[in-house]
């Protein structure tokens, strides 16, 4: 596997937390939300999408690989359009409390995503990334070595299985957008409020296909629909991976966890061209928005280029550097990394001898 420009195995850990310690002043102006550039943002992330919805509905007539090909750029605007629907949930998109729940059930019709329980979920996320207890609610599953290790053989096989890039950024997507969403699979003492709004966003995105397609015609609807929303999922899945999963990434039990240490070392920079920042809302910039989750994405990259400080100790990624992340399997504790099944057999081999 190539070695990511991550400077964390010589870095001592109190190093960070020294020269971090005044991350929350740091932070701190950016937390501030703006109208201008919120509307600017609806404008150039709902105009383009629908735009290009209706493009591929007309091309459907002529072209396949046509409509397959503004299927994956209207994807990335999709992307674009739920990090609002985020934002919304962290209450950062505007200065508006009504307005955020507004904009983001809005949204939610267009991620099928429902909005207070994903936003809940992902708040639990933001309070627990990294804390192995926790990895179960707002991260992709994974196990550790010793978890692995005792595994049966058919268990072991569906862990493979179930890690396999095929099915993992392919099929689980389509699974968990399709049907763990639509389930409250995820509860804590108070959460009936926000399981009942999950229904009825649910029954009422239901009713809006079923308007459109009674509209404009079921089969070029649902293909148009279909093919946008399962690129958006594996687009969505294969960020959220890279930015968590991740060989150098900050897996601790609760014990041994810290919130700076999580956001900074769990989280990475994507550094990727300008125009794919713009078109995933600059969660690339993903350390920063695990520093603080009200700062606006629209300010994640100010914050970045003003502050070099937040960019000197995390890992910094390109996109062809994140491909062999496909391969980490396990988080083995003796190391501090994820490893691949093949590293992990290897030296399993050695044990054994």
């Amino acid at each position: 596997m190539t070695k990511l420009s991550s400077p964390f195995n010589t870095l001592n850990e109190a190093t960070i937390k020294t020269e971090l310690a005044n991350w929350k002043s740091i932070v701190a102006k950016y937390q501030v939300p703006s109208w201008s550039k919120a509307i600017l943002q609806l404008v150039n992330s709902f105009g383009p999408f629908i735009a290009i919805w209706v493009a591929m509905y007309f091309a459907v007539d002529y072209s396949i690989w046509l409509t397959l090909g503004l299927g994956v750029l209207n994807a990335f605007f999709l992307v674009r359009i739920f990090i609002i629907q985020h934002d919304c949930g962290h209450f950062s998109f505007t200065k508006s409390r009504k307005a955020n729940e507004a904009i983001g059930w809005v949204c939610s019709y267009f991620s099928t995503i429902p909005y207070n329980y994903w936003a809940r979920v992902h708040s639990y996320h933001h309070g627990h990334t990294g804390q192995l207890e926790h990895r179960d609610i707002g991260d992709i599953d994974f196990l550790t070595v010793d978890e692995f290790r005792v595994k049966t053989k058919w268990e072991k096989l569906k862990y493979r299985i179930f890690r396999n890039p095929l099915v993992i950024f392919g099929v689980i997507p389509v699974i968990y957008l399709g049907v763990m969403l639509r389930l409250s699979k995820i509860t804590f003492p108070g959460w009936k409020k926000v399981h009942v709004k999950q229904h009825i966003n649910n029954i009422t995105l239901v009713a809006v296909y079923a308007g459109l397609g009674y509209l404009l015609g079921w089969q070029k609807f649902l293909m148009v629909q279909g093919i946008t929303v399962f690129f958006f999922g594996v687009i969505a899945f294969w960020f959220f991976y890279v930015q968590h999963q991740h060989e150098d990434t900050y897996m601790r039990w609760t014990k041994q966890w810290d919130y700076l240490l999580a956001a900074i070392r769990g989280a990475t920079f994507y550094r990727l061209p300008r125009f794919m920042h713009f078109l995933t809302g600059n969660i690339g910039f993903h350390h920063i928005h695990h520093l603080s989750s009200r700062i606006p994405n629209y300010n994640l990259r100010k914050c970045a280029q003003e502050n070099p400080i937040l960019q000197k100790y995390v890992t910094s990624v390109t996109f062809f550097e994140s491909l062999p992340m496909m391969f980490n399997k396990l988080w083995d504790e003796e190391t501090a990394r994820m490893i691949s099944f093949k590293e992990y057999y290897r030296r399993e081999r050695v044990r054994m001898a």
